[in-house]
């Protein structure tokens, strides 16, 4: 299926390409790489600690 259009076509124009059918997909850095995340207005430390002690395989 690939033809030569395709195989002319730079990384960064296949990766725009993907983009506007699918969007951004994945981030461009990981919750590791950043930092903590702020409190939430109102919330208690003890939730505040509970939320952190979530696995990142879980979501966030």
């Amino acid at each position: 299926m690939s033809g030569p259009a395709e195989a002319e076509e730079s990384d960064w124009e296949r990766r725009r390409r993907i983009a506007e059918v699918f969007g951004d997909v994945l981030p461009e850095t990981t919750s590791d790489e950043r930092g903590p995340t702020a409190p939430r207005d109102g919330e208690p430390a003890d939730e505040r600690w509970l939320r952190e002690q979530v696995p990142p395989h879980h979501g966030g």
